[in-house]
């Protein structure tokens, strides 16, 4: 089963349809009640809901999705029957599978309660109409971009340890298609990342530095305060998620200081020292927090959700 689990939790909703090919005196019947097994399209919706619960149960490599909801409507044609369904779930990985399955076993129910009057029935498809939702789906893209990581640390400035944080926010950055122009390792000084972060922004006009390290409560974390000093406007709520994202995957997380900030229209990213901190830091907020780019420009929103 794929590991999914440094996937954020968005909206995801998918839609299916099955058709069920039938003989015109079988739409008869069904339309006047005269069958032998009660109501055949009652007991197909039941079926298809209880099929999408029990997804993971059918298809191996299916995760178990909470489900939101459910829904699978039934239209009578001339010689056909059509089932649609559609399910929604505010989790890290898709349902179009949940929904394809709803629509299968609600055919196949309508199959069996109706074979004894119908020996011609076909299931002549089943088919995704459509799906939304998860980072994959957002269309924003680091290309044109160019971005600055600076380490923060004494013991990395100092040569007593290695930089591990920090590459690989050059590599996280140069995977999502954006330029980084500087890479650099500073100690935990206030003035220091003052002028680092005030020479990138304005010097340079870079549109993302992503600082790594000395966001904690130790006597040398130093970084939110020293990016305070020089942003313009916090956002708060990269900030709620970055924090809401790591406390669910460690406790410790509560007491990172991180700030999230403007200098004109240079996006300031605190991230901490360690390595599961940065590839969390990467995983929460990319590549969502892009849109912030098109915000500056007065694009506004746009289509953000399909």
């Amino acid at each position: 089963m794929r590991d999914v689990s440094a996937k954020p939790n968005t909206l995801r909703t998918a839609k299916a349809a099955a058709i069920l090919k039938v003989r015109a005196s079988t739409i008869e019947a069904i339309q006047s009640g005269n069958l032998p097994k009660a109501d055949p399209l009652a007991v197909a919706r039941v079926a298809g809901i209880q099929a999408a619960k029990n997804t993971a149960l059918l298809i191996p490599y299916c995760h178990q999705v909470p489900l939101d909801h459910i829904e699978v409507n039934i239209s009578l044609e001339n010689s056909s029957i059509t089932i649609t369904t559609e399910v929604k779930a505010i989790w890290k990985t898709g349902v179009e599978m949940e929904a394809l399955v709803a629509a299968s076993a609600s055919a196949l129910t309508l199959y069996d309660m109706l074979k004894i009057t119908d020996d011609e029935m076909e299931i002549t498809s089943v088919r995704l109409l459509g799906k939304t939702g998860g980072v994959s789906a957002n269309s924003e893209t680091g290309e044109g971009l160019r971005a600055a990581v600076i380490v923060t640390s004494d013991s990395v400035s100092g040569g007593k340890n290695e930089d591990i944080s920090g590459k690989i926010l050059v590599e996280r950055l140069k995977a999502l298609k954006m330029q980084v122009s500087r890479y650099k390792v500073v100690p935990d000084d206030t003035t220091i990342i003052e002028k680092e972060l005030k020479e990138l922004a304005d010097g340079e006009k870079v549109d993302l530095i992503i600082t790594t390290g000395g966001t904690g409560a130790g006597p040398r974390d130093v970084t939110p305060e020293a990016t305070k000093s020089v942003i313009s406007r916090r956002l708060e709520g990269v900030e709620e998620t970055l924090r809401a994202y790591g406390q669910n995957r460690l406790t410790t997380a509560m007491l990172s200081r991180g700030l999230v900030g403007l200098r004109g229209k240079t996006l300031i990213i605190n991230l901490p020292g360690s390595r599961g901190g940065v590839e969390d830091g990467m995983s929460a907020l990319f590549p969502a927090v892009l849109h912030v780019f098109r915000m500056m420009k007065g694009e506004g929103h746009g289509s953000v959700r399909s």
